[in-house]
């Protein structure tokens, strides 16, 4: 989503928190209507929504109104998984062919996954390599710098030993490559990555101290 130039890149404007949260009370209170006339409130509160994101955004107001509409529901935030895998020091990261930018591989949690199979499964899919969870390194907010997404996500990155394989691109990634720590690439991924993620696992790496969290 792109952002009217006066708003804080790293601060998350105000207009966004509200509409976030006016789309999660009507897509909650859709799940839980009763009669046509709390229908009808909380569809008001979808297209009000919608008409706040369209306001300060490039995003149409139809097709705002008709992604709210297939969230179905209790609204809660969405689930990014990624994973920190090292050879030799070394940090695996995948060029995603979506915008040339390098992230740690991973995506979204699919329903019925555990976390640990979603990021055992998206980082072979990725990158060619079999991995196997071994701890969290961090849970973190996803949306509180960077591009604006419209729904709320959090961020789980996962500390990953490599077990076999080898670099593959897939449909998705266009380059598999190991980093140092002195080396890494400037352009990263979106939100997929950011520093604080790839400063985070290098600790991680080194020590056993807790989970980071927002």
């Amino acid at each position: 989503m792109k952002r009217k130039p006066e708003h804080d890149q790293n601060i998350t404007p105000l207009w966004l928190e509200w509409a976030r949260e006016i789309q999660a009370i009507s897509q909650t209170g859709l799940h839980y209507a009763e009669n046509d006339y709390q229908i009808q409130r909380y569809s008001r509160l979808l297209e009000i929504s919608a008409q706040i994101i369209s306001s300060f955004s490039d995003l149409e107001y139809r097709d705002l109104v008709r992604i709210f509409n297939h969230q179905i529901g209790y609204a809660t935030p969405r689930i990014d998984v990624r994973g920190a895998a090292f050879q030799a020091g070394n940090l695996l990261m995948v060029k995603e062919s979506l915008d040339g930018g390098w992230t740690m591989p991973g995506g979204w949690v699919d329903v019925g996954d555990t976390p640990s199979g979603a990021v055992e499964r998206e980082m072979y899919e990725e990158s060619g390599f079999v991995v196997k969870a071994r701890k969290i390194i961090g849970v973190y907010d996803a949306n509180r710098s960077g591009p604006l997404e419209v729904f709320h996500a959090f961020k789980i990155v996962f500390l990953c030993d490599i077990l076999s394989g080898e670099a593959r691109t897939s449909e998705e990634t266009s380059d598999v490559k190991f980093f140092s720590r002195n080396e890494l690439p400037e352009t990263l991924s979106g939100e997929r990555t950011k520093p604080r993620h790839l400063e985070d696992a290098f600790n991680a790496l080194l020590d056993e101290r807790p989970a980071y969290f927002d």
